[in-house]
Parts: structure tokens; sequence; C-alpha cells
């Protein structure tokens, strides 16, 4: 399974569009090779060089259906999206995306795309332990994406 998007390349800058310093919108994901087994997918953005334990939960994603293989930009599901997918709880304490803002330094932001056995049964707001433990046993694949953020002023320092 591959996922991709058009807004940046693997390792490479994301956009300032997709952050809080622009216009805060999801980037346009895309995926191929999907396991015929697949009954939904699940998304989740993270940031593990956050300052906090786990780090920082920007999107969760869920109950996506498996004849699809796109998000297209700026569609959490909070939009035109809604009755596609679910959202759970990022670590802003909001449904929906939250784009990178680093505090300092440059930061990696991993979407991940699961491939999995059944739809998850969570209600929308599930939370990002509610979430993992509920995919423990259903994955068949996944598949990321990495980006970098760092903010103007951290780059121009």
């Amino acid at each position: 399974m591959k996922l991709t998007s058009n807004a940046f390349s693997h390792s490479s800058q994301i956009p300032e569009r997709f952050t809080c310093e622009g216009d805060n919108v999801s980037p346009a994901l895309t995926w191929s090779d999907a396991p015929k087994e697949t009954k939904s997918f699940a998304l989740i953005v993270h940031d593990p060089d956050a300052q906090k334990k786990n780090g920082f939960v920007h999107w969760i994603a869920y109950n996506i259906p498996a004849d699809t293989n796109e998000i297209p930009e700026g569609r959490a599901a909070t939009g035109s999206m809604q009755s596609m997918f679910m959202e759970g709880m990022n670590d802003s304490g909001k449904t929906g995306y939250t784009g990178p803002c680093p505090p300092s330094g440059s930061h990696r932001y991993f979407f991940r795309l699961y491939a999995l056995r059944k739809r998850l049964e969570l209600s929308p707001g599930a939370t990002y332990s509610q979430v993992l433990e509920s995919m423990q046993d259903v994955i068949i694949e996944e598949a990321e994406i990495m980006g970098t953020y760092a903010k103007r002023s951290q780059r121009a320092a």
C-alpha cells in the first residue's frame, strides 16, 4: 500500500498553507494498492518530536470506507466529508485537522494510513488511545508519508 500527497513529498517540508501559519487545512492524500480484504481505513497524523510524553496527535480519521482512495485537500470530516468518515479528538482537544505548529525547531509529521479488517466500533470524537486499542488486532497493512515543518521565525534564525 502506498500513501502520497500532491502537497509534499516524503521527507520534504510541508507547505505553510497546511500549518498554523497558513490556512490550517489538511493536505490532499491519495493511496493505492490497498489489500483486497480491507473493510475500512484509519488515518493518524502524529508529531513524535513534540514536547509531550507520546508526541502530539494532529488528526485522527477512521471508518474511511474501503472503496475510498483519497481525502481531498481541506476535506476534514467536519466539512463536506462528514458522512464519509469519523474523526477523533486530537491533542488540541478538538475533532478535525490541526496543522503543524511546532513551538521550536523543525518537527516531523507522520501521516499514517491503516488498512483494517473491519470498521471500528467507536463513536465520533474517540481518543488516540481508544483508536489504537480498537485497531490493535485488525490492521492488515499500513503506509506512511512524513513531512517536516519549522515556523517562519525558526527558519529565519
